[in-house]
């Protein structure tokens, strides 16, 4: 069992990597200033916001987290004046985070916004509906936000007994999670257009070349975007990937 621990840690160095990825093509590319991380956890280096100020200064973010102990250290850590925030609020009422007074007067929330959900969904079992909550995130957001987010695969363990040590050994060191397979990840996505490489390994993300992943990695990363026209079908396939 004890063996899957470096695994663990090598899935959580490519998660810094992978965020610092995803923020800067939002930030640079897609022209996004506005971030809400939900699940932020303990602060560490490269957060959203100092990743995303390296580009564009301007970039407001909001940070929640539903652990009072997150909360202390994320207001003590995460918080710049006029630029970031942090809140206590829980994903499973995501949708409801965007309407507290705080996120409203921080975010413009008739205006795009990226919400990041980085190693979170795996926390919340099945029948919580974690589909229908990010389903519910999903429509409150303005069209032309994006969605992005890692999730423990299932497929990345070769037999149950394995992911179940792997359970065993995330819950020591966190707390009860659920992973899953690729298909049923690939449905957060629904209403939202996946943008290539699709959803894949997180290191295989839009890598930087020369940078070597810490593979093997154990969890799923793909970036989606809400369709600036409500006609507009999403895309939940990778051919369907931009």
């Amino acid at each position: 069992m004890l063996a899957l621990v470096p695994g663990l840690r090598r899935s959580a160095v490519e998660n810094r990597r992978f965020l610092r990825r995803v923020v800067r093509f939002l930030a640079v590319e897609a022209g996004i200033d506005q971030f809400l991380d939900i699940g932020v956890g303990l602060p560490t280096q490269g957060a959203v916001h100092e990743v995303a100020h390296e580009v564009n200064p301007e970039v407001r973010v909001v940070y929640a987290d539903y652990d009072p102990v997150v909360i202390a250290h994320g207001q003590a850590l995460l918080t710049v004046k006029d630029k970031s925030i942090m809140v206590q609020a829980d994903l499973r009422d995501g949708a409801g985070i965007l309407a507290l007074p705080e996120v409203a007067a921080h975010l413009d929330v008739s205006k795009p916004v990226a919400v990041i959900l980085f190693a979170i969904l795996h926390f919340i079992a099945d029948d919580v509906d974690p589909a229908g909550i990010v389903g519910r995130l999903g429509g409150a957001v303005a069209p032309g936000s994006y969605l992005a987010l890692t999730h423990i695969g299932s497929d990345f363990f070769p037999d149950k007994q394995a992911m179940a040590e792997a359970v065993e050994v995330y819950e020591k060191a966190s707390e009860r999670v659920w992973p899953r397979g690729r298909d049923q990840i690939l449905g957060f996505f629904d209403g939202f257009e996946l943008l290539d490489p699709g959803l894949v390994p997180k290191h295989q993300w839009r890598p930087v070349t020369g940078v070597a992943p810490q593979a093997p990695t154990i969890q799923w990363g793909g970036v989606g975007r809400k369709p600036l026209s409500a006609s507009s079908p999403a895309a939940a396939e990778d051919d369907r990937c931009r």
